[in-house]
C-alpha cells in the first residue's frame, strides 16, 4: 500500500453542506452515495449532517441508502451528526433523538423497505469541563463523541477530562474570515495537550488543500492536512518533539519535505513505518472534515504525492 494513501484512510469526513461549498441535500447526499461507490472511497469517512436537518436527510438519502446489511459491501452510512453546544439543554434532546434514529435503523423491518444508515459519532461544542462531563452521562456506549473546544486559551483543562474516555477532542482550523484561523502556536500546544492525556482529535475548517498556503479568499495562511496529520501521527510515536519543532511541520509550505517512501513516511529526522501510520490513524490523529471531497485528492495527485486511482487499486 502506498504510504499516503494509509495516512489518509477513511480521514475525510465528508461536509457538503457546510461553507463555502454549502451545497443543499440532494447534492450532498447524491455526492457521498457516488464517493461511496467510486474508486477512491478509501479515503471516505463518514457524512455529517446536523440533527436539526434529519428530515431532510432522510428524504433525500432514503433512495440512496443501501436496504440491507446482509450484501457484502452493502454497509449502512456512517453519520457523524452536529448536535446543540454542550452548554445547551437542548444537546439532551438531540442525543436521545439520535438514539430512536439509530434504533429505527436496527428494525429490520423498517429496513427492508427504506434505507440504512447508522450514527455512531456526534460532534458539539464546549467550553467548561463540566459541560462535558454532563454530556457525557447521556451519549450512550456505542457512540463516539467530539468536543470542540477554543484553543486560544489553555485546552488542558478541557482535554484532561476527555482522557481515558470514549471521546475526543476537535480544533477547528480555519473559516471564513482571517480572524477564525488558529495560531501554528496554539495548533501545536492543542496537539501536544492530546497527546500528553492521549485523547484523539478530529479537525476541521480550513484543511482545503495538503500544505500550508495563502488562501487569497479570506487573506491569510491556512493549514493543509498534510501538515497536521504527519504532525499528529509523529507525535503519537514521538511524544518528546517539542511544541517548536510541532510549529515548523505546520508550517511547511513545500510538500517535498513529507517523503512517502515504499517503507513508510519520513519528515526530517522522523520516519514512521507502515504499522506506525496506522496505529496513529486509530489511537490519536483521527480524521478532518471538508466541505470537498474530490480537491483533496486532486491536490495530492497534481502533487505526485499519491497515484492515479487505477494504480491505488490495482
Amino acid at each position: 500500500m502506498h504510504s499516503a494513501r494509509l495516512l489518509l484512510d477513511s480521514i475525510l469526513d465528508y461536509a457538503g453542506l457546510f461553507p463555502p461549498a454549502k451545497l443543499d441535500m440532494p447534492a450532498t447526499v447524491a455526492n457521498f452515495a457516488r464517493y461511496r461507490k467510486g474508486p477512491d472511497a478509501w479515503m471516505l469517512g463518514r457524512l455529517i449532517v446536523p440533527v436539526t436537518r434529519f428530515p431532510e436527510f432522510v428524504a433525500s438519502a432514503d433512495p440512496l441508502l443501501p436496504k440491507t446489511a446482509d450484501i457484502e459491501g452493502d454497509s449502512p452510512w456512517p453519520l457523524s451528526v452536529i448536535v446543540a453546544n454542550a452548554s445547551d439543554d437542548q444537546v439532551v434532546e438531540d442525543i436521545e433523538r439520535i438514539e430512536r434514529f439509530n434504533e429505527r435503523m436496527e428494525d429490520r423491518d423498517f429496513s427492508r423497505i427504506h434505507g440504512r444508515a447508522m450514527i455512531d459519532t456526534i460532534e458539539t461544542r464546549a467550553n467548561d469541563p463540566h459541560e462535558i462531563d454532563e454530556v457525557l452521562e447521556y451519549v450512550p456506549d456505542d457512540i463516539f463523541a467530539y468536543f470542540e473546544i477554543p484553543v486560544d486559551a489553555d485546552p488542558r483543562g478541557l482535554v484532561t477530562v476527555l482522557a481515558g474516555l470514549d471521546a475526543g477532542a476537535k480544533i477547528r482550523m480555519g473559516g471564513l474570515t482571517a480572524e477564525a484561523h488558529p495560531s501554528p502556536e496554539h495548533v501545536a500546544r492543542f496537539l501536544k495537550t492530546c497527546r500528553a492525556a492521549e485523547v484523539p482529535f478530529k479537525a476541521t475548517a480550513g484543511l482545503h488543500h495538503p500544505c500550508r498556503h495563502l488562501a487569497s479568499d479570506v487573506g491569510c495562511m491556512q493549514y493543509g492536512f498534510l501538515n497536521m496529520f504527519v504532525a499528529g501521527c509523529l507525535l503519537w510515536h514521538f511524544p518528546d518533539i517539542s511544541e517548536r519543532e510541532i510549529e515548523e511541520l505546520l508550517v511547511e509550505e513545500n510538500h517535498r519535505v513529507f517523503e512517502f517512501g515504499p517503507n513508510g513516511l519520513t519528515w526530517r529526522k522522523f520516519t514512521l513505518r507502515f504499522d506506525e501510520i496506522a496505529t496513529a490513524r486509530l489511537r490519536f490523529a483521527h480524521s478532518f472534515g471538508s466541505c470537498s471531497f474530490n480537491e483533496p485528492l486532486a491536490d495530492m495527485r497534481a502533487l505526485g504525492l499519491l497515484p492515479e486511482a487505477e494504480e491505488v487499486n490495482s
